[in-house]
């Protein structure tokens, strides 16, 4: 037998087995963190990519779902840090709640940048969307698709909120960013820093008068029963998930597979984005409909109330503009206005 015979035997028997000895090497299970559970789009989400994982790996990759920002004892704010460091495998994340360690992903959460579903695609889909999963990626995760937890709306307690006027004094829970502490400051709300995990006996106890979140996170959460009769939609900012692994167990992975994992997470980014529109907008308002058959008052903001809200926030937009970086805020802005 010939040299060069018996080395093409020998090569093809080794890419035989090479993906078995591959996955040997896998974790038996990957830790996979969210913030929302199953019962929520967001943590369906989590669900479903860690069950296509499993399909299109053939079993090699096998994904536990941890919700409630269970592996950073419920600090949702911590999660980014986690995943970078190895403690978690992989996240689906709120943009939101990787600002800190990501400056550039305050971006979205500049107050009235994004007016619609519209133009949040155009910043998600376009080279701002890119740009800023290159910042994610440069920080030692793994970036692989964008999905969507929806536009924060406000809710209380206490009464409908048409003008900034209406939210003078009321306690608002917001998250551990402080962009949020400065927009509601500036509108007249007493902003109060909360995890997910303590908002809901927070409400029942007073502790706040209200919140803001995405509708299909306050539906799922039955906020309506705790008190929070009065909705109000102003659309103040849009929060979009990203999914992504940790860069070691990424590189651990063969290219086959991470092939697999990136398809599976576009698929379900895909569905993601749907469930979490479903019911909210034009020529679909199920679930508004619904929301109002439960006793919650909805309030709908014009264009001029919503502007007064926009003109008071400014500043709070300008300064932190510095922090995303005036050139990247500028190219968004101009990437929205053409896609009116």
């Amino acid at each position: 037998m010939s040299p060069v015979f018996t080395a093409a035997i020998l090569a093809l028997a080794l890419g035989s087995v090479a993906p078995g000895l591959q996955a040997a090497d896998y974790k038996p299970e990957y830790r996979l963190s969210t913030v929302l559970g199953p019962a929520f789009p967001w943590g369906k989400a989590g669900e479903r990519w860690a069950e296509l994982s499993r399909q299109k790996t053939e079993g090699r990759i096998n994904i536990r779902l941890y919700p409630g920002a269970r592996l950073v004892g419920g600090d949702q704010t911590r999660e980014f840090s986690a995943i970078r460091q190895g403690v978690i495998d992989l996240a689906i994340g709120s943009s939101i709640n990787w600002s800190p360690q990501v400056r550039q992903l305050n971006l979205f959460s500049l107050p009235f940048l994004t007016p619609d579903t519209k133009a949040l695609d155009a910043l998600i889909k376009g080279p701002v969307g890119k740009e800023l999963l290159a910042q994610v990626e440069q920080q030692g995760v793994v970036p692989l698709a964008y999905g969507e937890n929806g536009f924060r709306e406000l809710s209380n307690a206490q009464r409908a909120v048409r003008t900034p006027a209406d939210l003078k004094g009321l306690k608002i829970r917001v998250v551990g960013s402080p962009i949020f502490s400065d927009a509601f400051t500036a509108l007249g709300a007493q902003p109060v820093h909360m995890s997910w995990a303590d908002l809901q006996a927070a409400l029942v106890n007073g502790v706040v008068d209200g919140q803001e979140n995405p509708l299909a996170v306050f539906n799922a959460a039955k906020l309506g029963g705790l008190g929070q009769r009065h909705l109000t939609l102003w659309g103040y900012m849009a929060d979009p998930l990203i999914f992504a692994v940790n860069r070691q167990v990424w590189e651990s992975w063969s290219e086959a597979d991470r092939r697999a994992v990136r398809e599976a997470a576009e698929q379900t980014a895909a569905e993601n984005i749907i469930a979490s529109r479903k019911g909210t907008g034009p020529g679909d308002e199920g679930l508004l409909k619904e929301l109002e058959r439960q006793g919650v008052t909805i309030t709908r903001l014009d264009p001029g109330q919503r502007r007064v809200f926009k003109e008071l926030t400014r500043p709070v937009f300008e300064k932190w503009a510095d922090t995303v970086g005036r050139d990247l805020v500028k190219r968004a802005e101009a990437a929205i206005a053409a896609a009116k």
